[in-house]
């Protein structure tokens, strides 16, 4: 995404010049704040709004970098420079390129792909270490210490939690299950209702599988590198909400202008990274009534667990509440 001047330097110089892709990489761990969950809660404005802070990159979902090949969703020349840097110090991803490694390791039904668990051990190896030089050259080709990752994926998570070679801080952002499934279900067409109530029940057994093992994996993280966060807090008082995750992010940097956040260089996220900048806009929190949809009734046993989970971002400030427009 797009940093503040000070940062902006560092990434245009390393893009432009060859002497600085064969730069030794840094010493210092690289800290990865990832946003796990489940799609469509969120995670692209919060990645926003943290890579608007000092020292913090927001690297968009880097669970497609393998995917694409290292190629940006987006264009432009800033994007293009920045990841082409990141790609030529990254020689070792070329045998990774393509799905594979997604599809086996990454996503949640990965977990019942149990023939191929040769190929996943093979893998595994590779998969990590370049996940560990994918994160260090992005530090170092944006000057940042913290790079934030909001590829959802848990099991993405639980292969991150084995790389010594990272500070991994964990956000499990959670939201109102009924906008989430709604939102999803906007990629079918209104009329079709059978397909309509078919995507309601598909969405809502992806959501019982990744609530589950995003709930496994959070517990594994040492409490103090990992938080809950509501994405209804979030956007309630995201002063307060925002300050409780950089102290769990070892970051002591200010807030951000929340009027003007700069979207950046992400590789890949939702259509808020097409914009040049966006802004949080502040209403009255509205407590959402669990019962008020089928998704509400389907998802009342995570709702009432995950309400307990612990650590916990908590709307401490005024009600107010922050949507992107």
């Amino acid at each position: 995404m797009s940093e503040p001047p000070a940062r902006d330097a560092p990434a245009e110089q390393a893009a432009q010049s060859s002497s600085a892709d064969v730069r030794p990489a840094s010493a210092q761990k690289p800290k990865v704040i990832y946003v796990m969950g489940s799609g469509h809660s969120g995670s692209t404005i919060l990645g926003v709004t943290l890579g608007n802070c000092a020292g913090i990159f927001f690297s968009g979902e880097l669970q497609n970098y393998l995917g694409r090949s290292g190629l940006p969703v987006l264009g432009g020349l800033e994007r293009t420079r920045f990841w082409a840097s990141v790609r030529r110090r990254l020689p070792e991803a070329d045998e990774l390129y393509g799905g594979q490694s997604q599809r086996l390791l990454e996503r949640s039904f990965a977990l019942f792909r149990v023939r191929e668990w040769r190929e996943k051990r093979r893998l595994r190896p590779r998969y990590r270490r370049v996940a560990e030089e994918l994160f260090r050259a992005i530090a170092d080709v944006a000057g940042a210490t913290h790079i934030v990752d909001t590829s959802h994926f848990p099991l993405r998570a639980r292969e991150l939690q084995q790389i010594e070679g990272i500070d991994l801080y964990l956000i499990f952002l959670v939201r109102d299950p009924t906008p989430v499934v709604e939102s999803i279900g906007r990629m079918v067409n209104r009329h079709d209702t059978a397909k309509r109530a078919s995507m309601t029940i598909k969405t809502n057994l992806d959501l019982w599988l990744t609530h589950a093992l995003s709930l496994s994996v959070f517990l594994r993280q040492p409490p103090e590198r990992r938080i809950l966060v509501h994405y209804e807090d979030f956007v309630a008082a995201p002063e307060s909400v925002l300050r409780q995750i950089l102290d769990h992010s070892d970051s002591t940097a200010p807030i951000p202008d929340l009027d003007s956040l700069k979207t950046g260089l992400a590789i890949h996220g939702n259509r808020l990274i097409g914009a040049e900048e966006v802004a949080l806009k502040r209403q009255a929190r509205r407590p959402a009534p669990a019962l008020r949809s089928l998704s509400g009734l389907l998802q009342l046993p995570w709702t009432r667990t995950l309400s307990r989970l612990q650590p916990a971002a908590h709307a401490s400030a005024p009600a107010t509440s922050a949507e992107p427009r």
